[in-house]
């Protein structure tokens, strides 16, 4: 009896025993951490999916220009910000003034010659040539801003005003060329028909744009890089002068995981910590998310290269998402090409929203380390 009694009563303190072990309680306590953080990683790659593999994207542009001559000003330097419209380079204008000059007097010339004034024709001429510079000048400036909005970058009420403003320049086109065509009405049929006229006509109007394509602008707000030229340099048209980087219209392409992009939508708010300023945390947009890459890499009329596998797990397929930013905070520190990580939000869940929320702030604190 006595030794049938001795396991019973030796039971309870087997098991304080074991509950005292510290061993089993912090393996217990770490196997429901990793529970608890595998459940969290599984849901917030879905809801609040992070990556920091992103980069700020913007229009790099070989500035060239398209007459040729020696330059006789370099208004920038290297890495400098410019404003859209200010004069980076400027070449010997001597000739093309000339040309100018050399022209209207050939047009001043045909008119004696068939009897009939032309200083109205020369005045609305020029206002012929300024109006359609100022339209390819607006043509160009849109292109970009529409390229942004089919890609889901910019936003459509910049794509309305640059198509605004190209129907306000072609306007103004459609009303020097009248004004043009009633100062030739006023020589009469026989001078409007007149060859040396038509001719006269034209090389002015050449020799006038030439004239403005001799000052090289900058076509937005950006900054200037590369610049390897002086005064005196003699200038080729269509050899590069400088390289040009728009500081205006700017994104971030983050390319995230194929199964953390299954509620990403346009519209969905992001948090971007840039590499460039640590500590910091800019706001922006989910602008659309791509639907294809590149894998396939047999050539036409070749077999399929299949891939072998590299272990029991597949690499992820990563698909690039464009993100606009949607203030003016990060101004002047989007630099083409620099890191970011970014977050977005996909949905109202306040806690994986809040957990996403001091995330990404603390990985935009350790790039002050790394």
């Amino acid at each position: 009896m006595a030794e049938d009694k001795a396991p019973a009563e030796d039971a309870p303190a087997q098991a304080a025993a074991t509950a005292a072990d510290p061993v089993r309680r912090v393996t217990l306590w770490v196997l429901g951490i990793a529970v608890v953080l595998f459940l969290w990683y599984v849901a917030a790659d879905r809801y609040t999916p992070y990556t920091h593999q992103a980069r700020v994207r913007g229009y790099v542009v070989p500035l060239a220009p398209q007459v040729s001559g020696v330059l006789t000003q370099v208004g920038v330097g290297i890495n400098q910000l410019v404003a859209q419209g200010d004069v980076l380079a400027l070449i010997d204008e001597r000739n093309y003034e000339l040309a100018v000059r050399r022209a209207e007097a050939d047009l001043e010339q045909a008119g004696q010659t068939i009897g009939a004034g032309t200083e109205g024709i020369a005045a609305a001429q020029a206002r012929v040539t300024e109006a359609k510079t100022k339209l390819a000048y607006d043509i160009r400036d849109a292109e970009r801003t529409f390229e942004l909005e089919r890609h889901g970058v910019a936003p459509k009420k910049d794509a309305d005003r640059s198509r605004t403003r190209i129907e306000r320049s072609r306007a103004e086109v459609e009303r020097a060329e009248a004004e043009l065509q009633q100062a030739k009405a006023e020589l009469g049929d026989g001078g409007v028909e007149n060859p040396q006229i038509q001719a006269a006509i034209t090389a002015l109007e050449q020799a006038r744009l030439d004239l403005d394509r001799a000052t090289v602008r900058a076509p937005t707000d950006g900054v200037v890089l590369n610049v390897k030229i002086d005064e005196g340099y003699y200038a080729q048209a269509g050899q590069r002068l400088m390289t040009f980087v728009s500081t205006s219209d700017v994104w971030i392409e983050a390319f995230l995981r194929e199964n953390s992009i299954g509620n990403i939508g346009p519209g969905d708010a992001v948090e971007v910590a840039l590499d460039v300023a640590p500590g910091r945390i800019f706001e922006g947009v989910v602008s659309s998310v791509g639907y294809g890459v590149d894998w396939d890499k047999t050539q036409p009329g070749g077999l399929p290269q299949v891939p072998g596998a590299r272990g029991w797990l597949r690499d992820p397929q990563r698909f690039p998402v464009v993100i606009r930013f949607s203030d003016d905070a990060s101004k002047g520190l989007r630099r083409e090409g620099g890191q970011a990580d970014v977050l977005i939000y996909t949905s109202d869940n306040w806690l994986l929203n809040g957990i996403g929320w001091l995330w990404i702030r603390v990985a935009s604190l350790l790039s002050y380390v790394y």
